[in-house]
């Protein structure tokens, strides 16, 4: 995806927005009806022409109601209005379902004799009438359709939207939205991979990763609650009793430095009290609730850093 001069310049926008905002949906609305005007859609839900030989379009109608039945609570026809912004769940539902039937229109020739309203003709704008000896013809463009390059065209579009409003969402090759991790989680998050000879512990982990990785908050919130239930099932890798294990791990990561050791502990026993003392890994009424994405971010961030350095010297010493 090529970059604008500002850019170039200056770097790229902090992707950490997480609504969507009036000007992104503006672009989204813009280009949704871009591509119903090419008949971009029409491979899924075609417009055909008179005589039925072929596909002239996109049956907007036929779009209406399929949107109306997936993408609950988006108003139709699209419209831009401050007041009326749709939420950002129902947006970004909204463009994973354009990536699914969307397809690049490729404009082929269609020759049809017969006789013609040449007032429908031109009111329609679809086709164009001529007369040649005595005859009436049609002269209009059916289209094709190239699947996977209206797909990539797509993505790029929607994805230079999210990155010139600084939204923390990329669509992906397989049409689902994820949410970018923050800059110093992200590239930890995309590459691990779990290992730990615990095949549950294993599942749990990726689990989680994959949550955290989600655009619904709710989901997200999951993926915390996942990853302390991995930092406590974690604590008994190397022996029965949790004391003992988890004493293990904090010297092999520790590598012999005493104090980094006891910085760690220290470590080990706030997070432990996090999870007991926030509405994370229990529900009792006086934990304290959180609410904020920044905050659960954070927690998730800092235990996911223990989790992984752990993991890794515990792998280095075998």
């Amino acid at each position: 995806m090529s970059h604008y001069f500002s850019e170039r310049e200056l770097g790229v926008k902090p992707r950490t927005e997480e609504i969507i905002s009036f000007a992104a949906w503006g672009g989204i609305v813009s280009l949704t009806k871009s591509l119903i005007r090419i008949g971009a859609f029409g491979v899924k839900y075609p417009k055909k022409c008179a005589d039925e030989s072929g596909i002239i379009g996109t049956d907007e109608r036929v779009l209406e109601l399929a949107i109306k039945a997936e993408v609950l609570d988006l108003s139709w026809p699209l419209e831009v209005e401050e007041d009326a912004l749709p939420s950002t769940l129902v947006v970004l539902d909204f463009i994973e379902f354009c990536y699914r039937i969307v397809a690049k229109p490729i404009q082929g020739y269609h020759h049809q004799r017969r006789k013609i309203d040449p007032i429908e003709e031109v009111l329609s704008g679809l086709i164009s009438y001529r007369q040649n000896d005595n005859f009436n013809f049609i002269e209009h463009h059916h289209l094709e359709f190239d699947k996977k390059k209206g797909e990539c065209e797509f993505r790029e579009e929607i994805n230079r939207i999210f990155s010139r409003n600084g939204l923390a969402y990329e669509l992906k090759d397989n049409g689902k939205i994820e949410r970018l991790a923050p800059p110093i989680l992200h590239e930890s998050l995309v590459s691990a991979y779990f290992d730990t000879g615990d095949e549950a512990l294993d599942k749990m982990l990726e689990d989680s990763r994959i949550k955290f990785l989600n655009v619904n908050p709710k989901i997200r919130r999951e993926a915390v609650e996942r990853l302390w239930d991995c930092w406590e099932r974690l604590k008994t890798l190397e022996d029965g009793d949790k004391k003992k294990s988890i004493e293990t791990l904090l010297s092999k990561a520790a590598e012999g430095n005493n104090e980094f050791k006891n910085q760690l502990n220290d470590e080990a026993t706030a997070l432990t009290k996090i999870g007991n003392s926030f509405h994370i890994r229990h529900s009792e009424k006086n934990q304290c609730h959180l609410t904020d994405s920044a905050h659960f971010d954070y927690l998730f961030h800092r235990l996911f850093s223990m989790v992984q350095l752990l993991l890794s010297k515990r792998n280095s010493s075998k």
